[in-house]
């Protein structure tokens, strides 16, 4: 175990931030040490993740939240990763589901594909391969959306995560930038502060905080100060919009 956690630890410090898309991962991993290491290097990648230890807390988990996608251990406490996997089929859950587990016998891999797996990884496993994993299932579960969004003179990469206006980089955090993509996406809509923490923070994210306020601020320093065209816009009491305004 200790050298499987060592092997993690260097691919996720070798791994620059390249997620595609903002998405929320329920990670299953009865293994609390695995769990945070696998946990922190998702997080680094700009992805959303909630922890779950054992088949049980999973299955309420899912029927709570909305996922992108799963990430399952087989050997779990309560009720094993094939088990959940089948319940979630039988509930009509077609969430993508990455089995990640030390059973890598053939029969194994064919118990966790015919419970409804969409993919099987072996431990120890290379960081850099659960990512490349991880994006695959993404972009086919994800409907086609391009690369590079454009508003006025800002402009946002997906596949780098490169964010500039007028022809200038802007250094952004991973979760500054998870944030900007967010509403990217939905540019032009108002984005509640219950939809940001829903799927730009994970399970951790206290409600009662002004953690979203904070970043909203870090954001509109970083893209709209000294430009006259804002983009970032509060609408006090219902949420926030990335919109093109002209200074007044």
């Amino acid at each position: 175990m200790a050298q499987a956690l060592a092997c993690v630890h260097r691919r996720i410090h070798r791994l620059k931030v390249c997620a595609t898309s903002i998405v929320r991962i329920l990670l299953v991993e009865d293994e609390p040490r695995m769990a945070n290491v696998i946990a922190r290097g998702l997080r680094e990648q700009a992805y959303a993740v909630d922890v779950a230890g054992d088949g049980g807390a999973a299955l309420y988990q899912t029927s709570i939240n909305d996922y992108d996608l799963i990430v399952l251990d087989v050997l779990l406490p309560h009720r094993d990763g094939f088990a959940v996997c089948r319940e979630l089929r039988a509930r009509g859950d077609s969430t993508p589901i990455l089995m990640l587990t030390a059973r890598a016998a053939i029969d194994d891999r064919l118990t966790g594909f015919e419970a409804g797996a969409d993919d099987y990884l072996t431990k120890p496993f290379s960081f850099r391969e659960l990512v490349a994993r991880v994006r695959a299932l993404l972009r086919r579960d994800a409907q086609l959306r391009p690369d590079v969004f454009q508003l006025e003179d800002l402009i946002l990469d997906s596949a780098s995560h490169r964010v500039s206006r007028a022809s200038c980089d802007i250094e952004l955090t991973a979760k500054e930038y998870a944030l900007l993509e967010y509403l990217a996406r939905r540019a032009g809509q108002l984005v509640s502060r219950a939809d940001i923490a829903a799927h730009v923070w994970d399970d951790s994210f206290d409600p009662f905080s002004n953690t979203i306020e904070v970043y909203i601020n870090r954001l509109r320093k970083k893209i709209d100060d000294e430009h006259a065209v804002k983009l970032l816009h509060t609408r006090r009491g219902e949420g926030y919009i990335l919109e093109s305004r002209a200074q007044t």
